[in-house]
């Protein structure tokens, strides 16, 4: 198998307080999931730097005009997308061999989409209203003009993962630095090299002011505690699992910063009775191969009606013995490795537990014969099992579906909602109106009808329940970096 393995250019640096920097603890490896090789290596950031990196966000945010200058701010996001491009070629390279990506999401979600998507954040920083008129009132008898403002909420520490590296980070980034935040970027140990050329572009082909952006890449996954628990911090910007979240959540208490969550999912795909079973049930079943089905909004839980279960199994199964995992560089894999041999032992753990359950892995469960090296699975299906069972009830993180049974309309949505989380989810069928009333049942931040893209720059993304608190992307997203304030003054 061939994989790139170009290391990013100048090697592998810290960003802290506008400087290129070796991390405090040497250097931690990289890996290729594709291979199971080590890639190279990158800056091993220890506590020491970290505090720099705060005290470079804090200082930045305090004494420069970077937070009032809304014009300059826009007019570094669109350099920094145009930079961006601009190395184009090589981010694709790191992005295939660092996350194990497909050649052709590197077009859209995983790579070109989240660069382009900084230049409607930096149309939404100049054109957005940070002052609204609320007319004159005479509250305890003194008349009073009121005007509410929005101000950036200061200090971000933004932590994220590393299954699609640069759509996360550029969501937070992004919409952080067109609210006029500064912000402190610890990315997942697995996708180092994706930020820190993000890194180097900032530092080197931006005039993004010094301490704005700070980016810390470590190989010690608690290194983004320190970045909860610091005072100086005002906002957490977190997207991980659930229950990493809860954690964060927890610590941020003692100093009562806003915290912003964009946690797991374990969404339903409904198929409704009059849909068209062949398509619905091949459209779901492709989708959970998509990036080896490393995404939290996937849905992984197939509903079908239950008269028609028997033949909704035979088709994802078909569907899915179809799409045979593979080199990512190739254009046309859609199902690369998981991220680590971690990982991939978490995805058979699972299905271990789907076979102990009673339940039938109808086809896959295992690791490709063909490919003797990397970290990859066969895509599975997973049949027999109620909605309570484990499979059906936590995030797996892998190419695996689960078909279940449904009873009718009010059946499914009732299955659907039976789950700790509420990220997304999807409904097939062919009346409007039932569409709509299934639609509107299902307690999910995202869901798609019919196939409907709900994803993109203006549009809100976020869970209920336990898949998080807060929206990312939008208007919305973008709010969740401001403070609101109402300036009353006496007339």
């Amino acid at each position: 198998m061939t994989s790139s393995s170009h290391a990013p250019e100048g090697g592998s640096q810290l960003l802290v307080g506008g400087k290129l920097t070796p991390g405090g603890n040497g250097v931690f490896p990289t890996a290729n999931p594709a291979t199971g090789e080590i890639l190279g290596y990158a800056a091993d950031a220890d506590s020491s730097d970290m505090d720099t990196a705060v005290a470079a966000a804090r200082t930045a945010f305090d004494t420069t005009d970077w937070s009032r200058e809304h014009g300059f701010r826009a007019t570094c996001l669109r350099q920094l997308r145009d930079a961006l491009r601009g190395h184009l070629e090589e981010l694709r390279d790191i992005t295939i061999a660092e996350a194990g990506a497909p050649r052709m999401l590197t077009s859209g979600p995983q790579l070109e989409g989240p660069i382009g998507d900084l230049g409607w954040f930096a149309d939404l920083a100049e054109n957005y209203s940070w002052e609204t008129d609320l007319g004159v009132a005479a509250p305890m008898g003194i008349k009073s003009a009121r005007r509410m403002r929005r101000e950036p909420i200061g200090v971000v520490g933004a932590i994220t993962p590393w299954n699609f590296p640069h759509q996360i980070n550029f969501a937070k980034l992004g919409p952080a630095l067109a609210a006029g935040t500064t912000v402190v970027l610890k990315p997942a140990p697995d996708t180092p090299w994706c930020a820190a050329f993000v890194g180097r572009i900032i530092a080197e082909e931006t005039d993004i002011p010094a301490g704005v952006v700070n980016i810390v890449t470590s190989g010690d996954h608690a290194l983004g505690a320190q970045l909860v628990t610091d005072p100086r911090v005002d906002m957490i910007s977190f997207t991980g699992s659930t229950q990493t979240g809860r954690a964060v959540m927890a610590s941020a208490a003692a100093s009562l910063k806003k915290v912003f969550l964009e946690l797991g999912g374990k969404s339903a795909f409904i198929v409704l009775d009059d849909a068209d079973l062949s398509a619905a049930v091949s459209y779901a079943a492709f989708g959970v191969c998509v990036h080896a089905g490393q995404g939290c909004a996937i849905s992984t839980r197939l509903l079908v009606p239950r008269a028609r279960y028997e033949q909704a199994v035979e088709i994802a199964a078909r569907t899915l013995s179809g799409i045979r995992p593979g080199d990512p560089n190739k254009p046309g894999t859609v199902c690369g490795p998981v991220i680590s041999e971690r990982q991939l032992a978490r995805v058979e753990r699972y299905l271990d537990l789907a076979r102990a359950a009673g339940g039938t892995i109808v086809t896959g469960g295992k690791r490709p014969e063909q490919l003797t090296s990397g970290w990859f699975i066969e895509p599975t299906l997973i049949a027999g099992l109620p909605n309570s069972s484990v499979v059906a009830q936590e995030e797996i993180f892998g190419p695996v579906l689960v078909v279940i049974p449904h009873d009718g309309d009010d059946d499914a949505v009732r299955l659907a909602n039976d789950s700790p989380y509420g990220l997304s989810g999807s409904v097939w069928g062919s009346d409007p109106e039932r569409l709509r009333r299934v639609a509107e049942g299902v307690r999910t931040g995202t869901l798609s009808v019919n196939g409907g893209i709900w994803y993109s720059a203006d549009a809100p993304f976020g869970g209920y329940k336990q898949s998080g608190i807060g929206r990312e992307m939008g208007v919305a997203g973008f709010e969740e970096y401001t403070e609101t304030k109402l300036i009353a003054t006496g007339c």
